[in-house]
């Protein structure tokens, strides 16, 4: 594993694309450091959009990530629970899934799932957002059942990124973002009137229930609650 961590390092973007599959089966997150702008640039093009890998990039630091398929479980549940929450509110938002967010020579990260909702006319029918013109999304969405989501709160600090949802695989938080750090708080600003905390007892049942059965127990608690 070190010659191909050194091999990053040394900034050779062309081998990580051929050596992947073998670099990535050992471990689902590696770390690296003194990793340029450029380099992390370079292996978003040289990898493609229809990568399995997630990249963080944090000030010199890249974190890549194999996501897990409980992984992508509760990642898919907990973005249906967003939209749920909006379709019984009528609030209108744009899902921007994954999308690769970026602060030039700075930072970029791709969220589990990501959506506009107070800014939504700002980036409506856009197909590329750039942050230094355009606002962060409202809400993010963030499964660390492998990883620590530590480097990410603070890329998405750089963003200004209002609120972020975290599950980690045994309690959910929402976070807010105050002074460039993010507090853990009861109520969401996004959904500000149902006490969201209670979204854990459905994100400990997934894996045990089937998924629409879930989505429909949700939404009936969502009703029941407006």
């Amino acid at each position: 594993m070190r010659p191909r961590t050194a091999i990053v390092q040394r900034e050779h973007t062309s081998h990580i694309a051929m050596t992947s599959n073998t670099l990535f089966e050992p471990t689902e997150i590696i770390h690296l450091s003194d990793i340029s702008w450029q380099t992390y640039q370079n292996l978003l093009t040289e990898l493609g959009v229809n990568r399995r890998l997630r990249l963080t990039y944090n000030r010199g630091t890249l974190e890549i990530m194999v996501p897990s398929p409980e992984h992508e479980r509760y990642k898919r549940i907990a973005g249906r629970f967003v939209e749920t929450l909006a379709e019984e509110l009528e609030v209108r938002i744009e899902c921007l899934g994954s999308t690769t967010f970026k602060r030039p020579e700075l930072s970029g990260a791709e969220p589990d799932e990501c959506f506009y909702i107070e800014n939504i006319n700002f980036i409506r029918g856009k197909k590329r957002i750039d942050l230094t013109q355009d606002p962060p999304p409202d809400l993010v969405v963030e499964i660390d059942i492998t990883s620590s989501s530590k480097n990410r709160f603070e890329v998405y600090a750089d963003m200004g990124v209002p609120e972020i949802w975290r599950y980690d695989g045994n309690s959910f938080s929402i976070n807010v973002l105050q002074n460039q750090q993010y507090l853990s708080v009861e109520r969401s600003l996004a959904f500000p009137n149902l006490p969201l905390t209670e979204i854990s007892k459905f994100l400990d049942q997934v894996g045990e229930k089937d998924y629409l059965e879930l989505v429909k127990e949700f939404r009936q608690w969502v009703r029941s609650h407006i």
